[in-house]
């Protein structure tokens, strides 16, 4: 960040500043979102503590696991749902049923 400086006194520094950091030990993070997951595996967390709002800093192996029932594309769900007038979870359904063929959940809906 700051050439030739002192780790010791960033430290210093960013508490006048009232930056606090504090590393957290971990085994694996997991972040789950609406279609999978981001693992990450033996990570270095930083928890930086600034004016009273927690930040994190999170690095390491990093994978994205998804979903067996988003597997199917979007735009295949949103065609199934037109062409058959039924809800999202009714057409995923179709589609984890027929394997993700579009035609054949089309026709197991009609």
């Amino acid at each position: 960040m700051f050439p030739n400086l002192n780790p010791k006194k960033m430290q210093a520094l960013m508490k006048q500043m009232g930056i606090n950091q504090e590393e957290i030990e971990a085994l694996r993070v997991v972040i789950e979102k609406e279609n999978g997951k981001i693992v990450i595996e033996n990570p270095n967390i930083i928890k930086i503590d600034m004016q009273g709002q927690e930040n994190y800093q999170i690095s390491g192996e990093v994978k994205e696991i998804e979903n067996e029932e988003n597997n199917n594309s979007e735009e295949d769900i949103k065609i199934i749902m037109e062409k058959c007038n039924c809800s999202k979870e009714e057409a995923i359904n179709a589609l984890k049923n027929a394997d993700g063929d579009l035609t054949e959940a089309l026709m197991e809906l009609s």
